[in-house]
């Protein structure tokens, strides 16, 4: 598959057609491929303190083959999985990479989670190794064949001395189209989270909205800000970027409004990738003292962008930010585009090669302008291959009607004439808070542990800076008064339970709960009471 320049977005897409090798390696045929030029930058590391380290192609070649042979060495094998939970440093990209090198299925995860949700993902992965920093080990309770931390600590190999042990030679292994690549969690509305598998053709084709969202070149330096765990660091951290020859900037440390301003500046900044709730604080800061002239382009995704925080932005930095759509199991397919007029509200048009419609109740296209569900046309290199261990949930995902597959999205959608969709809703009861999706279920299965809890239900409330935050409604039992401490202790408890992104910021105390005749809880009318009232 050849890039076709975008020149208009009908012509893209007139010319452009899926190409996927019937192989396809990332660590060999596109890391290794640009190292052959040893002066490409493809990574700058900061942290807070001001630390830096920088990395070739040629550098990440090296250190990706010694962690291959380590792995190797260690009797990790293709199709084995490898839980991988490091914060925003470069063993991040090393570990990934060197997965990819032996075909072994990467599965990355935020250091945010705690000891139970990471002995579920053990298990429920049946992983053979976990990286991760000496100060996370604690959480790992299971263990595995191979124990790697970045940091020297007992009962673990230490990253730093494998790396200079083991060879810098390696050959890849050949990695089928349809083999199994890559593993996300994701949050659903109902149980435990679900493991999102990849195939390499995925890994292969997520360059498509890196060439055309993102507009990536080898001249640019890309800065995404999602954190490690995350699909959207796959995309545009890691394969993306690097597949266009781009440099990323990888910033290790907190949020601070002038901070980002200062690295945008510093390392030149062209492209840059952040949640919309990021985006509507920046554009509150005076930028006057700040050269950001390299910047081009900012793009969002995981939230919509309200149009008057686009106008704001692109007043303030002179750069376009652009939204887009997409989800852990398609990864982003519906996108505005430099080349492509902006429709406010909008989040786009289908990436070029992807087919979107919006489903009626009986399956067929919707008319013009109606809300229905969004679905992507199938076959699609870059869906899923399935949720892990879970045939049953994956057919769920898929619908033919009149001889056409469609992936269903479980989101609502409309489009107008123009081909434009917008964006409606979310079928599920996920929250959408700050970019991270939260499954109530997580929320309430640790809630209802607290010996004060009698019945609970968490959903979305509208908030101005994060877009949503999880808000739990709470019957307590008999003996029990609600009070401003109780709710603190409640909070306090979720977070000790689950990862502290996802306890509910806020709470109610009610008498009662509304539940469907079966008595099942309805969490979609306590959502429409939050909603009520908030501009459409």
């Amino acid at each position: 598959m050849q890039r076709v320049e975008m020149t208009s977005y009908e012509a893209a897409c007139e010319r452009f057609e899926w190409r996927v090798p019937e192989r396809f390696n990332y660590g060999g045929d596109v890391v290794d491929a640009w190292a052959e030029d040893p002066e490409r930058m493809a990574l700058i590391w900061v942290n807070e303190a001001g630390e830096e380290r920088r990395f070739t192609y040629a550098d990440i070649r090296d250190l990706t083959n010694r962690f291959a042979n380590y792995l190797t060495a260690k009797g990790v094998k293709k199709g084995d999985r490898v839980l991988i939970m490091l914060p925003r440093i470069p063993e991040w990209q090393i570990a990934m990479v060197g997965c990819n090198k032996i075909g072994a299925i990467p599965i990355p995860c935020v250091t945010m989670l705690t000891e139970k949700d990471v002995t579920y993902r053990m298990e429920h992965s049946g992983a053979e190794a976990v990286v991760t920093t000496a100060a996370e080990t604690q959480k790992v309770a299971s263990d595995p064949k191979v124990r790697l931390s970045v940091g020297a600590t007992d009962g673990w190999d230490d990253f730093e001395t494998e790396m200079l042990r083991h060879s810098a030679d390696f050959t890849p292994v050949r990695i089928e189209a349809e083999d199994p690549a890559i593993m996300f969690y994701t949050s659903g509305s109902t149980g435990l989270p679900k493991g999102v598998l990849h195939a390499s053709r995925a890994l292969f084709s997520w360059r498509v909205s890196a060439w055309y969202w993102l507009s990536l070149t080898e001249q640019d330096v890309m800065w995404c800000t999602a954190d490690t765990g995350w699909s959207k660091a796959g995309t545009s951290i890691l394969y993306g970027p690097w597949s266009c020859g781009a440099t990323v900037l990888f910033y290790d440390g907190p949020f601070d409004l002038e901070k980002r301003l200062e690295l945008i500046e510093r390392h030149k900044v062209s492209v840059y990738c952040a949640a919309a709730t990021e985006i509507r604080q920046l554009v509150q800061v005076d930028t006057s003292g700040h050269d950001l002239s390299a910047l081009r382009l900012s793009v969002s995704a995981g939230e919509s962008v309200n149009p008057e925080i686009v106008r704001a932005w692109s007043d303030k930095t002179g750069a376009l930010l652009l939204d887009g759509y997409g989800q852990t199991e398609t990864l982003m397919t519906v996108l505005n585009y430099p080349q492509m007029a902006v429709k406010p509200g909008a989040m786009g048009k289908p990436l070029p090669g992807t087919e979107a419609a919006i489903l009626a109740e009986d399956g067929r296209e919707a008319p013009t302008g109606t809300p229905g569900q969004l679905a992507i046309r199938c076959p699609h290199p870059q869906l899923m291959l399935g949720y892990w261990d879970n045939p049953g949930k994956t057919a769920e995902s898929y619908q033919t009607v009149d001889g056409v597959t469609w992936f269903l999205t479980g989101d609502t959608a409309s489009m107008d004439a123009d081909g434009y969709l917008f964006f409606g809703g979310r079928d599920d009861d996920v929250i959408n808070s700050s970019g991270y999706r939260i499954g109530p279920m997580e929320v309430e299965n640790a809630l209802m542990e607290h010996e004060a809890v009698l019945e609970c239900a968490a959903v979305a409330s509208p908030c101005e800076t994060r877009g949503e935050v999880v808000k739990a409604f709470i019957i307590l039992k008999s003996g029990y008064t609600p009070s401003d401490a109780l709710a603190k202790e409640l909070q306090d408890f979720t977070k000790a339970l689950t990862a502290p992104y996802k306890y509910p910021r806020r709470i109610a105390f009610v008498d009662a709960l509304p539940k469907t005749p079966t008595g099942k809880i309805q969490r979609r009318r306590l959502k429409q009471q939050e909603f009520a009232g908030q501009p459409a």
